[in-house]
């Protein structure tokens, strides 16, 4: 009887450890691909690693979801400092499911995600590390994911997404159209 529990819980700790390397691999896959080296902007490399990791989350890809949009408006206003807005996308293909806030390179980010009734996923990040940068749209790829990302007022913006650089250029500037409202 001992033995064979010595030889579960072997078995048990390879399976675990094996598992953690590949999560490991994995990650060192995404962020190897995420060099600064070929981020032309920080927040949009750190836009790219977070639809990353949030946009195939089918459980639970935000943490406030569309049905209290009020709320997460009012929270991540409130957290950020500043007035905080979620575009509206339905008229470029796109609905809003909720957002997050996660931590930025200088502070809190808001972070908004969208889905197309095909299942494609863009996300919005929107922080304050970038007020005073460059206005003018810049492109970046990190991976499979692509990223728009400008200035305006005191706020930074990276819309990422699985797409073609066409349509992600097409929704950022519905979004930027939105923002200037």
């Amino acid at each position: 009887l001992a033995a064979s529990v010595a030889v579960a819980a072997v078995s048990a700790s390879a399976a675990w450890i094996t598992r953690g390397a590949m999560d490991a691999r994995h990650w060192q896959a995404v962020l190897a691909t995420a060099s600064p080296e070929r981020a032309a902007g920080g927040y949009a490399q750190r836009a790219a690693i977070a639809h990353a990791v949030y946009a195939p989350d089918m459980g639970r890809p935000v943490e406030v979801g569309v049905d209290n949009e009020k709320g997460l408006v009012t929270w991540l206003t409130k957290r950020m400092g500043a007035p905080v807005r979620a575009p509206s996308l339905s008229q470029a293909g796109y609905e809003l499911m909720g957002g997050r806030l996660l931590p930025g390179g200088a502070g809190p980010v808001a972070l908004f995600m969208y889905g197309a009734p095909d299942g494609q996923r863009l996300t919005l990040y929107v922080t304050r590390e970038a007020a005073g940068d460059q206005t003018a749209f810049q492109f970046t790829q990190e991976g499979s994911v692509r990223v728009f990302y400008w200035v305006e007022g005191q706020f930074g913006y990276a819309l990422s997404g699985a797409v073609s650089r066409e349509e992600l250029q097409r929704v950022s500037q519905e979004v930027y159209r939105q923002l200037q409202g």
